[in-house]
């Protein structure tokens, strides 16, 4: 069994850091982006959908990051006030940033990209000055995902929300999130991912997401040893996903959970990242067993790239329960 101590006495179950920003997703399906005609304006980015997913399955959560200063921010703010997430850490910027944008192209279910605009955006203007001590002290859990880590001062302003935690005995979720275009190159990316994982309880990504971290090892490690090397640090529990395959989890005691997958009609492939984290934290919060919650992460993935938004789409525990009692599982059992 898993020992995560969430501390119970107090009000934010899981508090959000980084990107905040826009997905505008395509109108028209099966064409490419420079025969697409209109899209829908959504939130997005990978920690704003993992807090939504999470309000949606009944924790109360809260986010820290920064917005900017015009219309977009503000619709980002209102938005998750309406999923009832607390906003009252999140900073409007005042240098005249603007608001990251994410067009995204549907050429097949299996062929899908995304167009970023990452220049001078509010989300990596997040400073130390923005993190308070009290308000994460006052959390069960921190999530973190990579791409703050691409810049300062939003690197900073996530090392020192680290610190906060480890102080304060918050239990720690670092959804990898390796998104390229916002680095410089693989090496500085693989430098702060593993400073970071080194702090962490929770640690979520691909077996590609793994690999990048583990360049500078001699040789290429299998699940078992990528787990072991977190373990020696804050690690009590690595998971690692393999697509369709499944995910395994790894366990500080030695343990190991499979989880398969389901089928689904796939509209597009992105957000079932973020909303397998979502409901795989709310199994960690009710305490189930690993494989349970790697399963309902699997379902809530599979109900997200069924449809067209991923803020938008993140189910509640009615529709996901009422997903897994009719979907067929197929990969790991």
């Amino acid at each position: 069994m898993y020992n995560l101590d969430f501390k119970e006495d107090r009000p934010l179950d899981l508090v959000g850091v980084g990107r905040l920003c826009i997905d505008l997703n395509a109108d028209q399906f099966n064409r490419p982006m420079e025969e697409t005609k209109s899209f829908t304006k959504y939130v997005g980015g990978s920690p704003a959908n993992i807090t939504i997913g999470a309000a949606r399955l009944g924790l109360k959560p809260g986010f820290i990051g920064k917005v900017s200063d015009d219309q977009m921010g503000r619709f980002i703010v209102e938005y998750l006030d309406g999923d009832n997430i607390d906003t009252t850490n999140i900073a409007v910027d005042h240098t005249g940033a603007v608001t990251g944008l994410a067009f995204t192209e549907i050429k097949s279910p299996e062929d899908c990209s995304i167009l970023m605009y990452r220049d001078n955006v509010a989300d990596l203007k997040l400073s130390t000055d923005d993190v308070s001590e009290d308000y994460i002290k006052n959390a069960k859990a921190l999530h973190i995902s990579g791409t703050a880590l691409a810049a300062s001062p939003s690197r900073e302003a996530v090392f020192l929300a680290l610190e906060y935690a480890r102080k304060h005995e918050v239990v720690v979720i670092f959804d990898i999130d390796y998104r390229p275009y916002t680095w410089n190159n693989d090496k500085e990316t693989a430098t702060y991912y593993n400073l970071a994982a080194e702090k962490c309880d929770v640690i979520i990504g691909t077996r590609d997401e793994f690999d990048m971290m583990e360049q500078f090892e001699k040789e290429k490690k299998s699940d078992e040893e990528t787990a072991s090397k977190w373990f020696s640090h804050h690690a009590e529990i690595v998971v690692i996903k393999h697509g369709a395959k499944g995910s395994f989890a790894y366990t500080k005691d030695g343990n190991s959970h499979t989880s398969g997958t389901f089928k689904t009609k796939v509209l597009k492939t992105f957000g079932a990242g973020d909303s397998y984290a979502s409901a795989f934290i709310y199994g960690l919060f009710k305490q189930w067993d690993l494989s349970k919650a790697m399963e309902y992460g699997s379902a809530s993935a599979a109900i997200v790239i069924s449809r067209h938004s991923c803020s938008d789409a993140m189910p509640t525990t009615n529709e996901i329960e009422d997903f897994m009692s009719k979907a067929e599982r197929q990969g790991i059992s």
